[in-house]
């Protein structure tokens, strides 16, 4: 076993015992992000609330942990409030891609794939023709009707319909899945790699009409984590589809993430944002990077992907060397979280995106072949 091999194995170790010990408190709840070092815990509908039981069927996957896997069917369950209410939005790949397809991936169950296909269904739904987008949230008071509006997270999302598709041999959602990723390509990643977080178009004719800052700095700048969509998200849209431009897409912003990365190889908030000596990091976007750049190394030449096996372990090893939480009361994973800076929530601080992607990047550098996307 060379030292690469100790250090992930002795990291999974860590990973499971601390999941195990925090599972005790957490339970059925769905985390965001730690707040004084315990987990917050957020409505079923959250954007957010599949990582956690998504953690536990990554760990399941490899050890067959009973309780662990109890704990995720009952989240499973708890989800159903928001699917049969129709508060489906863009990121119910997020949410039941990382529960309900984990689940039937991992046990078979029916239940768990039917609740599949109607997330699948409803987020199909959100599909806008004229654009060739799925869009983004509802309306709001703030802003008002955002039918318009799309955002690269959906990227990441698209894994669901996916799914759908190769699991009923109907290419409907493929092909909505494949639109939406075209027009990602077209509108949403920049000839540097850069991506916007938010594009408005119109929703009558399709036309692009404008961009929003988001959470980036600003119209024209480079969230990290919006990084880290496009390349993961455009990476599995190959996978899927075996369509190059999504490949050559995924390379094209997988550059522009590794040639920004600073020295310790764990990205600021934003690439574009002014440094200081309070510039805050963003691990959750280093963790789902470094995820998006290993399933890259498998389809790329070997030349190729020498360097994109590298720069995510490098990644992944900064995560846990620097910004592990292993030696405190802290519940979460990994540290330097930024949730919206813009907006000053949660920064500085556990996100469970980013645990989910750090145990998921540190499984795959193990050799596991789970793929919940």
């Amino acid at each position: 076993m060379n030292s690469g091999e100790q250090w992930s194995n002795d990291t999974w170790e860590r990973i499971y015992h601390k999941v195990k010990e925090s599972s005790r408190r957490i339970g059925t709840s769905f985390p965001h992000a730690s707040v004084d070092g315990v987990y917050d815990s957020m409505r079923s509908s959250w954007w957010t609330a599949g990582f956690w039981p998504g953690i536990l069927w990554q760990i399941v996957a490899d050890n067959g942990d009973t309780e662990l896997q109890r704990i995720a069917e009952e989240c499973e369950l708890r989800l159903d409030e928001s699917l049969y209410d129709l508060s489906v939005h863009h990121d119910s790949g997020f949410i039941w891609g990382l529960s309900a397809v984990a689940n039937y991936q991992i046990t078979g169950s029916n239940e768990s794939r039917h609740r599949g296909f109607m997330a699948a269904s409803q987020l199909a739904s959100r599909f806008n023709l004229k654009g060739r987008y799925i869009r983004a949230w509802h309306d709001d008071k703030q802003n008002g009707n955002r039918s318009g509006w799309s955002i690269i997270d959906t990227m990441m999302n698209l894994s669901l319909l996916y799914w759908a598709s190769e699991t009923t041999n109907d290419p409907r959602f493929k092909h909505i899945a494949m639109a939406h990723a075209d027009t990602v390509l077209t509108h949403f990643l920049r000839p540097d790699g850069s991506s916007y977080h938010i594009l408005c178009f119109d929703p009558e004719t399709g036309e692009r009409i404008g961009a929003r800052s988001g959470q980036g700095y600003s119209e024209d700048s480079a969230w990290s984590r919006g990084s880290a969509w496009t390349i993961y998200g455009l990476v599995n849209s190959y996978l899927h589809t075996r369509e190059k431009r999504y490949l050559n897409g995924a390379k094209q912003a997988a550059h522009f993430f590794i040639a920004n990365l600073p020295e310790d190889f764990v990205p600021y908030w934003d690439f574009r944002a002014p440094l200081n000596e309070n510039a805050p990091r963003d691990s959750s976007a280093g963790a789902c990077a470094a995820c998006g750049l290993i399933e890259l190394s498998k389809v790329v030449s070997e030349t190729e992907a020498n360097l994109y096996r590298n720069a995510a372990e490098r990644i992944l090893h900064s995560l846990d060397v620097h910004y592990g939480a292993w030696d405190s009361n802290e519940e979460g994973l990994i540290t330097k979280g930024t949730s919206n800076f813009p907006g000053g929530t949660h920064i500085n601080t556990p996100l469970i995106y980013g645990d989910y992607y750090f145990v998921e990047g540190i499984s795959k550098l193990r050799g596991s072949s789970v793929h919940f996307w």
